[in-house]
Order: C-alpha cells, then sequence, then structure tokens
C-alpha cells in the first residue's frame, strides 16, 4: 500500500510555484508532460494555467551538435535565444523582452539545472554547464507565474537530467563542424530494480570536450564539462538524489563591430581585441542534494541544498590610456564566487467543502560571496597580461524567500491557482581598495494567480496576472557613469505587472496555444552606456511590453512532424531613457518585433530521417534612439541521416547544414555599444557531421 500511494505522490509532486490546478485530471492524462520548475511534476502542458513549452532531450540532440541550447530552443514561443558566435560572452536569451539588454550571460531571467539554480541571487545566470547529452526535458514558463520563482524571473528555464534507467547503457557521441569545431562526449546510465525498493540505484553520467576555431577571427575556445546524477530510493516513501557538475571554459572575446566592419569583413575584430588579447577564463564546480519524502498519503516533503564556487578570469579589450584614468577599475576582471542555498517545501492536499484543494509552502534561501578584483591589463609596454591591482573589493548578498501556492479544483471545469513570495535581496559591498563601501536591501511582496476553464477535455482558456521585480546585478551596480569608482547603488530594482489571457487545444496528436499578455513595467534597468569594455546602468522609468504569441507541435502518420511558432511583441519606453534626447515611445533596444520559426521532420524509429527549418527575425534595435538597427533575418537549415538498430546496438549517422542560402546578417547585438560596435555577426553557410553509438547490456 505505501508503494502504490508513493507511486500517486511522486506523479503529483508539486514544484514551489508552477500552477497546479490540474492535479485529478492529468494522472490519467495522455497530454505532454511539464515541469517548469526545479522538481518533476505530473503537470501537463495543456492542463496548466500558463504560457509553458516543454523541448524534449531527444528534439535537442536531434541531428545536433549538442553545444549550444540556441540549436533546437528556436521553436518555443516568446523565447529570443541567440548565438554571439562569443563563447566568453555566453548566449544571449530574453523571455518576452527580459533579459534584452545583457551584454554577456544572463539576465532578467531564472534558469534551474536540475533545481541548483544557474541564476546567481542578484539576477546573474549562465548556460555553460548545461549537459546537452543528458538532458531529459527544457521546460519554458512565460507570464504571471514566473514571478513567483523571486527576483529577475521574467521568465523561468528549467533543465532536467536524464535519470538513468534499465538497461545500463554505454554511448559515445562525435561531432565535427566548419571553423575547427569538434564536439567529442560520452555517458552512461543505468539502475538497479525499478526504483520502487529500497536500496534501488538510478544514475547517469557524462563528460563531454568542445573545441572550435571559431567564425570569426579571435573567437577560438574550448569547454570541458562533467555532469552526474545519482538518485537513492531510500526507503518505501523517501528519494534522495545526489547531483554534480563541473566546467572549464578558455574562450577568446571578439568583440562586436560597427556597421561599415561588418559589411567590409563580417569575421574581423577590433584592432584593440587582438591587441590586449582580449580572451575570458571560467572555473565552476556545484554539488547538489535533493530529498523527497512522503510524510503521509497528504503531505509530502522536498527539500533541495546546493553549493558552488566560479572563477572567472576576463581580459578586456581597453585602451591603455582609459585604464590609467582615475577611478577605472583596468582592463582585467578577476572574480571568485562562492554560491549556496536550501529550498525547503510542504505539499499537503484535501479537500474543503467537497473541494479538492492544495497547498504548497516553502522557504527558499540562497546566499553568494564575491571577491572582485581588477588589474591593468598590461605591464610596462606589455599588453594583455595582468599588471597592477585597480579595484579590490568583497561583495555579500543573499535572498530570504518564503512562499505559499494554492489550487482549488472548484468544479469540474473551473480551477484557480494563486500564490504569494515574500522576497528580500540584500546587497553589502566591502571596498578595499577605493574605501566607498555600501549595501541595499529590496523587499517586495509577489503575487499571482489564474482562473482556468476547460472547455471541452482537449481544450481549455485562462487569465492570469501577477507582480514581479527585478534587482540590479551584481556587474550593473560596479560601474558608475562619467568613470566614477564605486558601486551604482542608485540603482532601483525594476517592478512589472503582468496580465495574460491564453487558450490551449489538443488536434489529434498536437497541441495549439495561443497567449496575448501586457506587462508594465517600472524603474526598467537599461543600459546608460557601454564604452571600452564597461557598461554602466539606469533606471529608465516606464516601458510596457504587448504581444502575441502561438505554438503548433503536430504529429502526424508515424514518423512526421511539423512544429511552428510566432511571436508579436511590441515593448517600447513609456518615458524618456536617454538622458538630453526623447525615447518616449521608442522599441526597448535588443528586442525582435516578429519572431517566426517553421519545422518539418520524417524522423521514424529506425533507417532514413531528414527534416527541415526556418527562423526568420525581424530587425532589432540597438540603442535608445532607435538609431541604429541590425536588419532582419530569415536562414534556412537541412538535416539527414540514418539510424541502425543491431540487437543492442544503436549507431546514429547524421549530417546538417545551416544558413543554408549564405546569408549574411547580425547574429546578435550589443545594446548602447558607445564605440559603435553594435554587431556580432553570425557565420555564413556551415556544415557538420555526428556520429553516436550506444551499447545496451540486456
Amino acid at each position: 500500500m505505501k508503494i502504490a500511494l508513493l507511486r500517486q505522490a511522486s506523479l503529483l509532486m508539486l514544484p514551489a510555484m508552477l500552477p497546479v490546478s490540474a492535479l485529478a485530471a492529468n494522472a490519467a492524462s495522455n497530454t505532454m508532460v511539464v515541469s517548469a520548475a526545479p522538481s518533476a511534476s505530473g503537470l501537463s502542458e495543456l492542463d496548466t494555467p500558463a504560457a509553458v513549452s516543454v523541448v524534449s532531450g531527444e528534439d535537442m540532440r536531434h541531428a545536433a551538435p549538442r553545444v549550444n541550447l540556441s540549436e533546437n530552443l528556436s521553436s518555443v514561443p516568446g523565447l529570443q535565444i541567440q548565438n554571439r558566435q562569443n563563447y566568453a560572452q555566453d548566449l544571449q536569451i530574453s523571455v518576452r523582452g527580459f533579459g534584452s539588454r545583457s551584454t554577456f550571460g544572463l539576465r532578467g531571467i531564472r534558469m534551474y539545472v536540475d533545481g541548483i539554480p544557474a541564476t546567481m541571487p542578484d539576477g546573474q545566470g549562465q548556460t555553460s554547464n548545461i549537459d546537452i547529452g543528458s538532458i531529459d526535458h527544457i521546460d519554458v514558463l512565460r507570464g504571471p507565474f514566473s514571478a513567483l520563482y523571486g527576483n529577475s524571473s521574467g521568465g523561468v528555464i528549467n533543465v532536467e537530467t536524464e535519470s538513468g534507467q534499465q538497461p545500463t547503457t554505454l554511448e559515445a557521441s562525435s561531432w565535427y563542424g566548419s571553423y575547427g569545431s569538434w564536439r567529442n562526449s560520452v555517458k552512461a546510465s543505468g539502475a538497479t530494480g525499478d526504483g520502487t525498493q529500497a536500496g534501488d540505484v538510478n544514475y547517469t553520467v557524462s563528460a563531454s570536450r568542445f573545441t572550435t576555431h571559431g567564425f570569426r577571427d579571435h573567437s577560438s575556445a574550448q569547454k570541458n564539462l562533467g555532469n552526474a546524477k545519482l538518485g537513492v530510493r531510500i526507503d518505501d516513501v523517501s528519494t534522495l538524489t545526489l547531483l554534480f557538475n563541473s566546467v572549464h571554459v578558455e574562450a577568446q572575446d571578439p568583440g562586436g563591430l560597427t556597421a561599415e566592419q561588418w559589411k567590409d569583413n563580417p569575421r574581423q575584430v577590433a584592432s584593440n581585441v587582438t591587441l590586449y588579447d582580449a580572451r575570458k577564463t571560467v572555473d565552476q564546480t556545484q554539488a547538489g542534494l535533493h530529498y523527497q519524502r512522503q510524510m503521509s498519503e497528504n503531505d509530502d516533503l522536498s527539500v533541495m541544498m546546493y553549493a558552488g564556487e566560479r572563477e572567472t578570469t576576463q581580459y578586456q579589450s581597453i585602451p591603455k590610456a582609459t585604464q590609467l584614468r582615475a577611478g577605472y577599475p583596468g582592463g582585467v576582471i578577476a572574480l571568485s564566487r562562492h554560491y549556496q542555498g536550501i529550498d525547503t517545501r510542504w505539499t499537503h492536499r484535501d479537500a474543503l467543502f467537497t473541494i479538492p484543494v492544495t497547498f504548497t509552502g516553502g522557504l527558499d534561501y540562497e546566499t553568494m560571496t564575491e571577491k572582485r578584483k581588477g588589474y591593468q591589463n598590461f605591464s610596462g609596454d606589455e599588453l594583455g597580461v595582468q599588471g597592477e591591482m585597480r579595484r579590490n573589493e568583497r561583495n555579500l548578498m543573499w535572498n530570504l524567500d518564503p512562499y505559499l501556492q494554492t489550487a482549488w479544483q472548484l468544479t469540474d471545469k473551473l480551477s484557480l491557482d494563486a500564490g504569494v513570495r515574500f522576497s528580500t535581496v540584500n546587497f553589502d559591498s566591502n571596498d578595499y581598495y577605493v574605501t566607498d563601501s555600501g549595501n541595499r536591501r529590496y523587499h517586495r511582496w509577489l503575487p499571482a494567480a489564474a482562473l482556468n476553464y476547460a472547455i471541452d477535455n482537449s481544450w481549455n482558456a485562462y487569465v492570469s496576472a501577477g507582480r514581479g521585480f527585478e534587482t540590479p546585478t551584481l556587474n550593473e551596480l560596479s560601474y558608475r557613469a562619467a568613470d566614477q569608482a564605486g558601486l551604482n547603488l542608485n540603482l532601483q530594482p525594476a517592478t512589472s505587472e503582468t496580465v495574460e489571457l491564453g487558450s490551449k487545444k489538443r488536434i489529434g496528436n498536437g497541441l495549439l496555444t495561443a497567449a496575448i499578455f501586457q506587462t508594465d513595467t517600472k524603474n526598467e534597468i537599461v543600459s546608460d552606456s557601454s564604452f571600452e569594455g564597461r557598461t554602466s546602468y539606469k533606471n529608465a522609468g516606464e516601458t510596457r511590453r504587448r504581444g502575441l504569441e502561438l505554438g503548433l507541435d503536430q504529429q502526424f502518420g508515424e514518423s512526421w512532424r511539423f512544429k511552428a511558432a510566432w511571436t508579436l511583441l511590441d515593448a517600447r519606453y513609456r518615458s524618456n531613457a536617454c538622458g538630453t534626447a526623447s525615447c518616449d515611445g521608442n522599441r526597448i533596444p535588443g528586442i525582435a518585433r516578429n519572431m517566426a520559426y517553421a519545422g518539418l521532420a520524417y524522423a521514424p524509429d529506425q533507417g532514413w530521417y531528414a527534416g527541415t527549418d526556418v527562423r526568420y527575425l525581424s530587425d532589432i534595435a540597438a540603442d535608445d534612439e532607435n538609431d541604429v538597427k541590425a536588419p532582419s533575418y530569415t536562414v534556412v537549415g537541412v538535416n539527414s541521416g540514418y539510424k541502425w538498430l543491431v540487437e543492442n546496438w544503436t549507431l546514429d549517422l547524421f549530417g546538417r547544414v545551416d544558413n543554408l542560402f549564405d546569408r549574411n546578417y547580425i547574429g546578435s547585438v550589443i545594446v548602447n555599444e558607445s564605440n559603435g560596435r553594435y554587431y556580432e555577426p553570425a557565420p555564413g553557410r556551415n556544415y557538420s557531421v555526428g556520429l553516436t553509438v550506444s551499447y545496451a547490456f540486456q
């Protein structure tokens, strides 16, 4: 009896803040499973009253390099994900326009990998530690309920590693592409028992190495990545999952180009880039422990603990004369970050006046200690080497967030989800170089609610609303305008209010989704200026984002699949963000007004397969004045391969061509780049081949 109850509980285990009203219907549903939060979930994409998309690990790996998330996530509406062709700065990702200002890494959105935040407490995140080769699924949550994940959650991206199953399987994979790019990886997965008996163990362990010369000059990179997930059933009612991840990145930084440089030769770099040998090195190691227990038939406990460290050294292409200015922190950034956290939550299921109801309450605590040093990127007449110290500070930040969520199945067709989070974020800086220390603390109530109505068993409609906020990151606080020393503590957090109306309809073996939304933001944090590698930020008054998202994932026949997505996003300033010039009514830079994707694939279980995809992105403003824009583009990719299944062996050989028609286009922009080097070009037509071999020990 305990085993049966545990199976049911694990299916219905609630994530921290995802809408959960579809509880009873989902247990027997054949719809897609979604887990848009740092834990497993039995919720369906159809029944969840929020804009959420699920991409399986198989889709991420199908005929793909398995290097960047940008390869196969373009089919998600509302998600703008772009490869900078610069591994020193990571991908450029925004959700409904949140995160678009980022000059490197992630901002404004929350990312989790196996329940461990890849976004630090200040809202700064990165994607370099994600192993695509072992992903089970990726969930992308947009809209009001994203705010319930706390600070900087304009959207939420959750990545889950697959759990090992019987039989034990060994896999080796290689990929080779243009510009001297290659990746080799290995993976082992398996389990003892079926996971229901005390002592049963499952595991997935993977390692990979990626190297590229780079599409552009001075853009070579290499990355070593290891990932492990070990699950243990302690007894009939509890499990323990151990997580480990480590990544090492060495990458040159090609920087941006002016419009003239891009048109003349998109592969070139500015002269300072090579003169000062712009580059970055990253080392990150983290571990986590996830304990889950069924306390009773109606109560579940979940405790997630983690800790990690990240070392970053970045050499910037800043002229020597600029580095010598009074108060300037130099041209070398040396960061040492130690982070840890614990998220504890309790879920209770019951009935009140015959109405099924669920309560989830929890407490999330995260902390990060940063040692930030700056050095000159020269020593005497020698450039591109670490010189004298110009900055030395210790920054501490933490957040403490209690939260509560409830779900009510009011009638057979109508359900209500509501939640609230009280978020406290604290910054404390101690400067040992210019003795200009300071601290800030922010508090916000973050409520959200949704009503969902089931028109029939295959068609739902919902309305939701919520409030979120976004504090400045430590990097955004690091610089003041006009070369002033110390932290920019005048920056205020941005606050947003979102309303969304959506509908989802199952059509045969497919799902059609639609959502319209409006987000009004006060004190939007935007780039003030970006000069010689130093970006300062300011609050821009009010902004508004209005949009429409459409998505279709349709399977027909036994082996055909069609995916399409379209996003219309009108994101504008509603007050002056340009200082002396008026930007009221201008588009927010870095955000495309239109995005579209269409993909068709023939993919049987074995034998020949083939596919093609088309991606469109409208022009993007690169500055607040909207004087500079990256042109719109449409690119096409094709792939084909053959999969052999021979006894216990599986061999998958494929080839692909990206940018089939050799378009010359801008892959991403650097917002408000004061030198005029806004553009990060994308590669022309490029080719690759890959082979995956696996053996199952039956």
